[in-house]
């Protein structure tokens, strides 16, 4: 869930070419970047080169300038994504509505589509109104072969679940909807638990984060209450922002991805839980303009988005290892990602809040296409990464909100369109791009 602007706008759904970057998984603090067209590397502080030349260490310890000979990378085409779309347009309670919404979404090229459902405090299942414009949704959704998933979350920090009664009615509520609509398999817990926008408190009184062990304790919680209901429902852990301060007594306390995976694997090990908690883990990949391509790394900070993923596998990793968790290996989804484009005055009709600072970072179509593609390039590199969400399909109508769509507000399709549902149909096919260790190579 995306939240912009001076007044926290709610946002619908929830909320390269030139060089290629390959990784190293890193061990300790250190983290290797290889220019794939150059063939040398750079490592930050704290580790040893791994470019594309080494050195052979002597029997005394010392080191000479001996270039060993390296093994050519296996070149081998991306692996098949699910291409979704994030947009709570589709919740209708006219079925003809929801219907149509979703036509369009499957003719932009998605192949699944994610909606909100939001929990309130002392509610154990959802309401009546939910269950119509979810049922409708489901029903869409099929209709058009696509698949659904829902992100259950609580709103913004008010409606925190912070004891364990009203975590036992999250859970509650997460399972009733489950029973609900068998069809739906796939539950997202939570939304950017590591920002103060949607979680409080993000530190104990001891600076300790307070976020991780409370959201580790409604991550269990809904687990099992889904696995009761089916053990085939995958339970998708996370959902954090890309960003984070990790410093406490701010006006904006917030935690970084990467603080709190490593806090989320130390409250679990303390927990002494011996059941998992998740079957995969997401994220919100945003960069931190929609100026900045998809490539673009944080080696040297605790941001994540999508060509940081040699960070984040490492981080599960680190984080569960010796548990009853799956880290190594864990399936991830980028469950939001969006690329902001400027309204031309043709399509401004529907707009509002023409003037919001929030919208300055907006790009051409063709620069928006350009990304949505490189992303999907990445991810399909990215060998447990199983889907890209774009957020959304439709503008929201506030400037200040999200203007990331493939239609502007007025439902009238951006020029970015068939360039994107082109890069989606290869995603899905597994033939969008080549790639060498956990990147793309970029056509010439």
């Amino acid at each position: 869930m995306r939240w912009k602007g001076p007044a926290f706008a709610l946002l619908g759904a929830a909320a390269i070419a030139g060089i290629a970057i390959g990784f190293t998984l890193r061990g300790g603090s250190s983290e290797t970047i290889t220019n794939l067209s150059t063939g040398t590397g750079t490592t930050s502080a704290g580790g040893t080169s791994q470019g594309a030349s080494a050195t052979a260490g002597t029997g005394t310890g010392t080191t000479r300038g001996t270039t060993l000979p390296q093994r050519p990378q296996r070149v081998r085409l991306g692996h098949r994504l699910v291409v979704a779309t994030v947009d709570d347009a589709v919740k209708q309670t006219d079925p003809k509505l929801a219907a149509a919404l979703m036509k369009i979404c499957h003719d932009a090229g998605f192949d699944a589509v994610m909606v909100s459902s939001m929990w309130t405090p002392g509610s154990r299942a959802p309401s009546a109104q939910e269950r119509l414009t979810l049922g409708n949704v489901v029903k869409a959704a099929d209709t058009e072969g696509m698949q659904v998933f829902v992100f259950v979350w609580h709103g913004l920090n008010g409606a925190t679940p912070r004891t364990v009664a009203a975590r036992q009615r999250f859970a509650a509520y997460s399972a009733a909807l489950a029973r609900g609509f068998p069809q739906i398999r796939h539950i997202v817990v939570g939304n950017e638990p590591n920002l103060n926008t949607f979680w409080l408190p993000q530190f104990g009184p001891d600076g300790s984060d307070a976020a991780a062990k409370g959201y580790l304790d409604l991550l269990a919680r809904t687990y099992d209450a889904l696995k009761a209901v089916s053990s085939h429902i995958q339970v998708i852990g996370g959902a954090l922002a890309p960003r984070g301060s990790d410093r406490p007594g701010t006006k904006r306390d917030t935690h970084s991805p990467t603080r709190f995976i490593e806090d989320l694997g130390a409250a679990y090990k303390a927990s002494g839980r011996s059941r998992p908690v998740m079957d995969a883990f997401s994220v919100h990949p945003y960069m931190r303009t929609s100026e900045l391509p998809p490539t673009e790394t944080h080696a040297s900070s605790t941001t994540i988005t999508i060509a940081d993923y040699p960070k984040l596998a490492t981080l599960l990793t680190h984080a569960f290892a010796g548990t009853h968790q799956r880290g190594r290996g864990l399936p991830i989804y980028y469950t939001e990602f969006g690329v902001q484009t400027h309204v031309p005055p043709a399509h401004r009709g529907p707009y509002t809040d023409l003037k919001s600072p929030s919208a300055a970072d907006a790009v051409d179509p063709g620069t928006q296409a350009k990304y949505y593609r490189e992303a999907l390039e990445l991810a399909a590199c990215q060998p447990t990464v199983k889907a890209l969400f774009v957020f959304h399909t439709f503008d929201e109508t506030d400037l200040a909100g999200w203007q990331s769509g493939l239609y502007y507000a007025d439902q009238k399709p951006k020029p970015s369109l068939p360039a994107f549902r082109a890069a989606a149909a290869d995603a899905r096919a597994a033939r969008l791009t080549r790639c060498v260790g956990t990147t793309f190579i970029p056509k010439s």
